[in-house]
């Protein structure tokens, strides 16, 4: 395990440490962890114990992601590490993302260095980079280097993230940084208190924002709809009415179904009905692009003109089986599409 000295933290007295990370901002007593496990105070100085620690790699396509907008069809070399700094009780990587929270020094890793990354991007036909399978932001160090070659190298970069980065570290990798592609758990203090146990959400918000507004990001929004958590009708409205307001009408939005797993086996698969009503009160807030994902074959995959409504790209599963769009604009009636075929 190599040691990398945290790029943003602040010494405080006793050798103890404030992490500016993610927005839980930790204090971290000499010898001890953050939260997430994976930053060490030692004699004073905060560091990064996962620097190029990857644990999962793959070639992906961008569907997957899910980014629909975003390069509809590229490939993505998909690195993750391990840890988080939210505990999601149904997380489906929960293998990776949890696997620090012993506090032990076990690392089930290769180490990948940020030339090797991109070496290994370009060699496989990719597109660009994403960062995924566990939270980005924890290895930040390891993916702003990584970023800055992957530009240079004409790779395009992607976070798959809870959102929880403090704007400070935003800032640090927004020139570096395409896509944003962002889970909102939900819209209230207490879904957010039970799924990610934070006190508050509105940082995450906050950031998003930022994200698009300031750094130009391509972002989309996930919502996976949790039986019993986060499916009430208003909090599925309020979601869709923010990204409505701070991030535009474009901006897509992925329901997707939650699949029972970790603490949450006992519940069952999010009902189709409720999932196609959480797509109604995203067009009826007026979002112009709604997605009904982790459910194959539904006709919500597939991405519709706004202004004709005719079929414009055709998914099937993580392929693109069809596209009816020509200069960016739907082949039928003429309407201009915000989705990036290139960057």
């Amino acid at each position: 395990m190599k040691l990398r000295e945290a790029l943003l933290y602040e010494r405080l007295a006793g050798q103890r440490v404030r992490c500016g990370i993610c927005q839980r901002r930790c204090v971290i007593d000499e010898g001890g962890r953050g939260y997430c496990a994976t930053r060490k105070n030692e004699g004073g100085t905060l560091f990064s114990l996962t620097y190029g620690e990857v644990s999962t790699w793959r070639v992906a396509p961008s569907e997957i992601k899910p980014l629909f907008h975003f390069l509809p069809g590229g490939k993505f070399l998909s690195l993750g590490s391990v840890g988080c700094n939210f505990r999601c009780p149904g997380c489906q990587n929960w293998d990776i993302a949890h696997l620090m929270v012993d506090r032990s020094d076990r690392l089930i890793t290769e180490h990948i260095s940020p030339e090797r990354a991109c070496q290994l991007a370009v060699d496989c036909g990719c597109d660009g980079i994403s960062w995924t399978y566990n939270e980005p932001t924890l290895w930040f160090e390891y993916t702003l280097d990584t970023a800055k070659i992957a530009k240079e190298s004409g790779l395009v970069t992607n976070y798959v993230t809870n959102g929880f980065i403090t704007p400070e570290a935003l800032d640090l990798i927004g020139n570096y940084l395409d896509a944003f592609r962002v889970d909102i758990k939900g819209f209230s203090v207490h879904t957010y208190g039970r799924i990610a146990h934070i006190a508050d959400h509105r940082g995450i918000l906050d950031v998003t924002e930022r994200a698009k507004q300031k750094w130009d990001m391509h972002v989309e929004i996930v919502t996976n709809v949790i039986p019993g958590y986060n499916d009430g009708v208003e909090e599925l409205r309020a979601i869709a009415r923010w990204i409505v307001t701070a991030l535009g009408v474009d901006t897509p939005w992925h329901v997707t179904r939650f699949m029972p797993h970790l603490y949450l086996a006992h519940l069952e698969p999010t009902p189709l009905p409720t999932l196609e009503h959480a797509c109604t009160l995203g067009y009826e807030e007026g979002l112009k692009f709604v997605y009904l994902g982790n459910v194959p074959g539904h006709p919500a995959e597939n991405t519709y003109c706004p202004n004709c409504r005719n079929l414009v790209i055709q998914r099937g599963s993580y392929d693109i089986l069809r596209v009816e769009i020509t200069d960016g604009k739907c082949r039928f009636c003429g309407e201009e599409l915000p989705i990036k075929f290139e960057i």
